[in-house]
């Protein structure tokens, strides 16, 4: 496709799709045409209740493609401020050629971010020297922003049909603007003095629902978006006039014609001082980081502008003149600048400017966060038909190659190669015997190699029940003497040294086990549904995920696949009169649930050499339930307080070498992320 060399720099607000094409001045190289311009209100405000901005913006798109043509011209659009993140670096004195390497050193450490989420780009920002190949006093403009950020802004061209060249911060767009057009005066980069700079301007362009804030001297460039917008002061009047949002948008853009001015002025004053404060601290927060920088005064763009008595009240309080764009001192273009709607909305071309400059190569700041993907998709998209053409010429080639080899072997005497054919074939078909050969004993040996670590196998497999029965025991409350002592060793001469006589039966923290019984079920899922009424997590503990809500905030996934459920029956007498003592099932959750479920026992090493702490959920325990907790009940035979319980928990089998396996890909993985911090 032939280029005509016009750039269209397009911003989609919130409120309006802006847009304008620009031409290189034909004798000026200080100046640049615009040649058409686009101004498309939405039916509605983005962000107004029961707006769909995908629609809204798609319509857009759709009637400005009715009403202009893009063919051949480059397509330039900004982003969010707010979106992205910038950061200015200054560079200790280093070679020229090393500045890469470094910067992409400090894109690790100065974005939040792995940088493969990211689409970021840099630039050397004015001033600074070279001396003998080093760079001196070189300060670096970083920029970056989210991949999936950048891809949703650019899904709404994608889906027009419209390719997008440029895709720049809208404060970036902002500072290309005010360079080209209302600093063009200063003083080559090389005569820049960061002792004396030139005074600072501020650049203020209030959107619907942010205003981003720029300071600049035309070498340096600080930026900072504010939440606050044109839909702050419609919001205020719906709060104050209990107005519906549509009529209070008509009556902001209509104010000193309302029926009480005042009324309106009043109901939009706190937002006026919220502004201000806002403003008051980012300029103050700019002075204190850069104590030799003079502002001069403020440059303000965007319709909320157009509100009566917001510069004035502006001006007064910053302290500096606040100056409304009425021109464009360096874009020429009649047709366009004296058209109505232009005129009308001219306050917020001065993204557009920006972006128009830049895609004709005149902007300050060039870094491009269009992926880099799509740029080579693109490349090779413009390549194809030549590629396709060297195939073809190649292809061509061949067939006549193929043609005069092919009258060459005509002539060749058949007799004479016989001999030589038949050996070939002997030697091909010998090379697919031993292959097949190959073949069946690489599968005996599969079959082998499969026998024996079945064999091997087994031999960890045959201590698994006897660590689940070891794992259970230790989860059993430890027998205790009248002081409350655990017994840990038995005197094994009871009649030279009798044991302390116990404590009473219900002092005792004991629980009797009546049964063990144990089944293999297919889908722990199953059985899990059948007793989540009963699961009850620890105190911070996340809850099990409801199938019907897989991805609720905070939840974890409950058991899956195959595995054993065992049960647990018994009986315990640790009941009292006293509450606040456990008893009933919360003893039996406090003692041999709450175990099963973080426990951390003590089992045979791999080696058999000692023992090694194993958790629950390493050795494949999990999800323990009291099912369904019976009331306590008083022992006809005894007198004594009793209470019957049955626990259920799943096992999915992990011998010591498996278990050992995935300590270390956990250790490999920690290691991993540590590195990457």
């Amino acid at each position: 496709m032939a280029m005509t060399g016009a750039v269209w720099g397009i911003d989609i607000g919130q409120c309006a799709l802006k847009a304008l094409r620009c031409l290189p001045h034909e004798d000026r190289d200080d100046r640049i045409v615009a040649d058409a311009f686009d101004y498309i209100e939405y039916p509605k405000i983005l962000s107004q209740p029961g707006a769909e901005p995908a629609e809204l913006i798609g319509d857009a798109l759709t009637e400005f493609l009715s009403r202009n043509n893009l063919k051949g011209d480059k397509v330039a659009i900004s982003v969010s401020g707010q979106s992205g993140l910038a950061r200015f670096i200054k560079l200790p004195p280093v070679e020229s050629k090393k500045i890469p390497d470094i910067v992409r050193y400090e894109a690790r450490q100065q974005i939040p971010f792995d940088l493969n989420d990211v689409i970021w780009d840099y630039q050397r920002m004015g001033g600074g020297s070279e001396e003998e190949g080093f760079a001196m006093e070189t300060e670096i403009g970083l920029f970056a922003m989210k991949r999936d950020a950048v891809f949703r802004a650019l899904q709404p061209f994608q889906r027009a049909g419209i390719e997008v060249d440029f895709v720049q911060l809208m404060p970036l767009t902002l500072y290309n603007f005010m360079l080209f057009d209302r600093l063009a005066d200063l003083p080559p980069p090389e005569e820049y003095d960061p002792e004396s700079p030139p005074e600072s301007v501020v650049v203020l362009s209030i959107g619907t629902d942010a205003t981003d804030l720029v300071v600049t001297n035309g070498y340096r460039v600080w930026q900072r978006n504010i939440p606050l917008g044109g839909n702050h002061f419609t919001k205020a009047l719906t709060q104050e006039l209990k107005l519906t949002f549509a009529k209070a948008e008509h009556l902001k853009r209509n104010a000193t014609k309302a029926e009480d001015p005042k009324a309106i002025f009043q109901a939009m004053r706190p937002v006026f001082n919220d502004l201000l404060t806002e403003l008051q601290r980012s300029i103050g927060y700019f002075t204190s980081i850069e104590r030799r920088a003079e502002i001069s005064h403020v440059v303000a763009l965007g319709n909320a502008m157009k509100l009566p008595g917001l510069r004035r009240y502006l001006s007064q309080s910053l302290g500096f003149e606040v100056q409304r764009l009425d021109e464009f001192r360096r874009l020429s273009g009649h047709q366009v600048l004296n058209a109505p709607a232009f005129k009308d909305n001219a306050l917020c071309f001065g993204a557009c400017y920006g972006l128009a400059l830049q895609g004709l190569g005149k902007a300050g700041l060039r870094t491009n966060l269009l992926p880099k993907e799509i740029i080579h998709d693109r490349l090779i998209r413009r390549k194809k038909p030549w590629a396709v053409a060297a195939a073809a010429v190649l292809m061509l080639a061949c067939t006549i190659s193929f043609a005069f080899y092919s009258r060459a072997l005509s002539s060749v005497d058949e007799e004479t190669w016989n001999n030589a054919e038949n050996q070939a074939k002997q030697t091909i078909a010998q090379s697919e015997d031993l292959g097949k050969k190959k073949e069946a004993a690489e599968q005996e040996f599969a079959g082998v190699k499969e026998v024996g670590e079945r064999l091997v196998g087994n031999v960890e497999r045959r201590i698994l029940w006897l660590e689940l029965l070891h794992a259970i025991n230790q989860c059993l409350p430890p027998y205790l003497d009248e002081d409350g002592n655990v017994v840990e060793k038995v005197d094994p001469f009871p009649h030279a040294s009798p044991l302390p006589d116990p404590p009473p039966i219900p002092e005792r923290e004991e629980l009797h086990i009546t049964s063990l019984d144990c089944e293999q079920v297919p889908d722990l899922a199953v059985w899990f549904e059948s007793v989540r009424s009963d699961y009850q997590p620890l105190e911070g503990q996340p809850p099990v995920a409801d199938p019907e809500n897989p991805d609720a905030e905070g939840s974890v996934p409950g058991p899956s696949g195959p595995g054993w459920v065992i049960t647990i029956e018994g009986r315990h007498y640790h009941n009292f009169a006293d509450a606040r003592r456990k008893q009933g099932p919360d003893f039996v959750r406090d003692s041999l649930v709450g175990r099963l479920y973080m426990g951390e026992f003590q089992l045979p090493t791999s080696k058999r050499v000692g023992t090694e702490p194993v958790g629950a959920d390493e050795l494949g325990i999990g999800y323990p339930v009291l099912v369904k907790p019976k009331v306590v009940y008083t022992e006809k035979e005894t007198g004594l307080k009793r209470f019957d319980f049955e626990v259920q928990f799943c096992w999915q089998q992990a011998t010591p070498s498996e278990r050992e396996e995935r300590r270390k890909e956990e250790e490999a993985r920690q290691k991993a992320a540590e590195d990457t911090l």
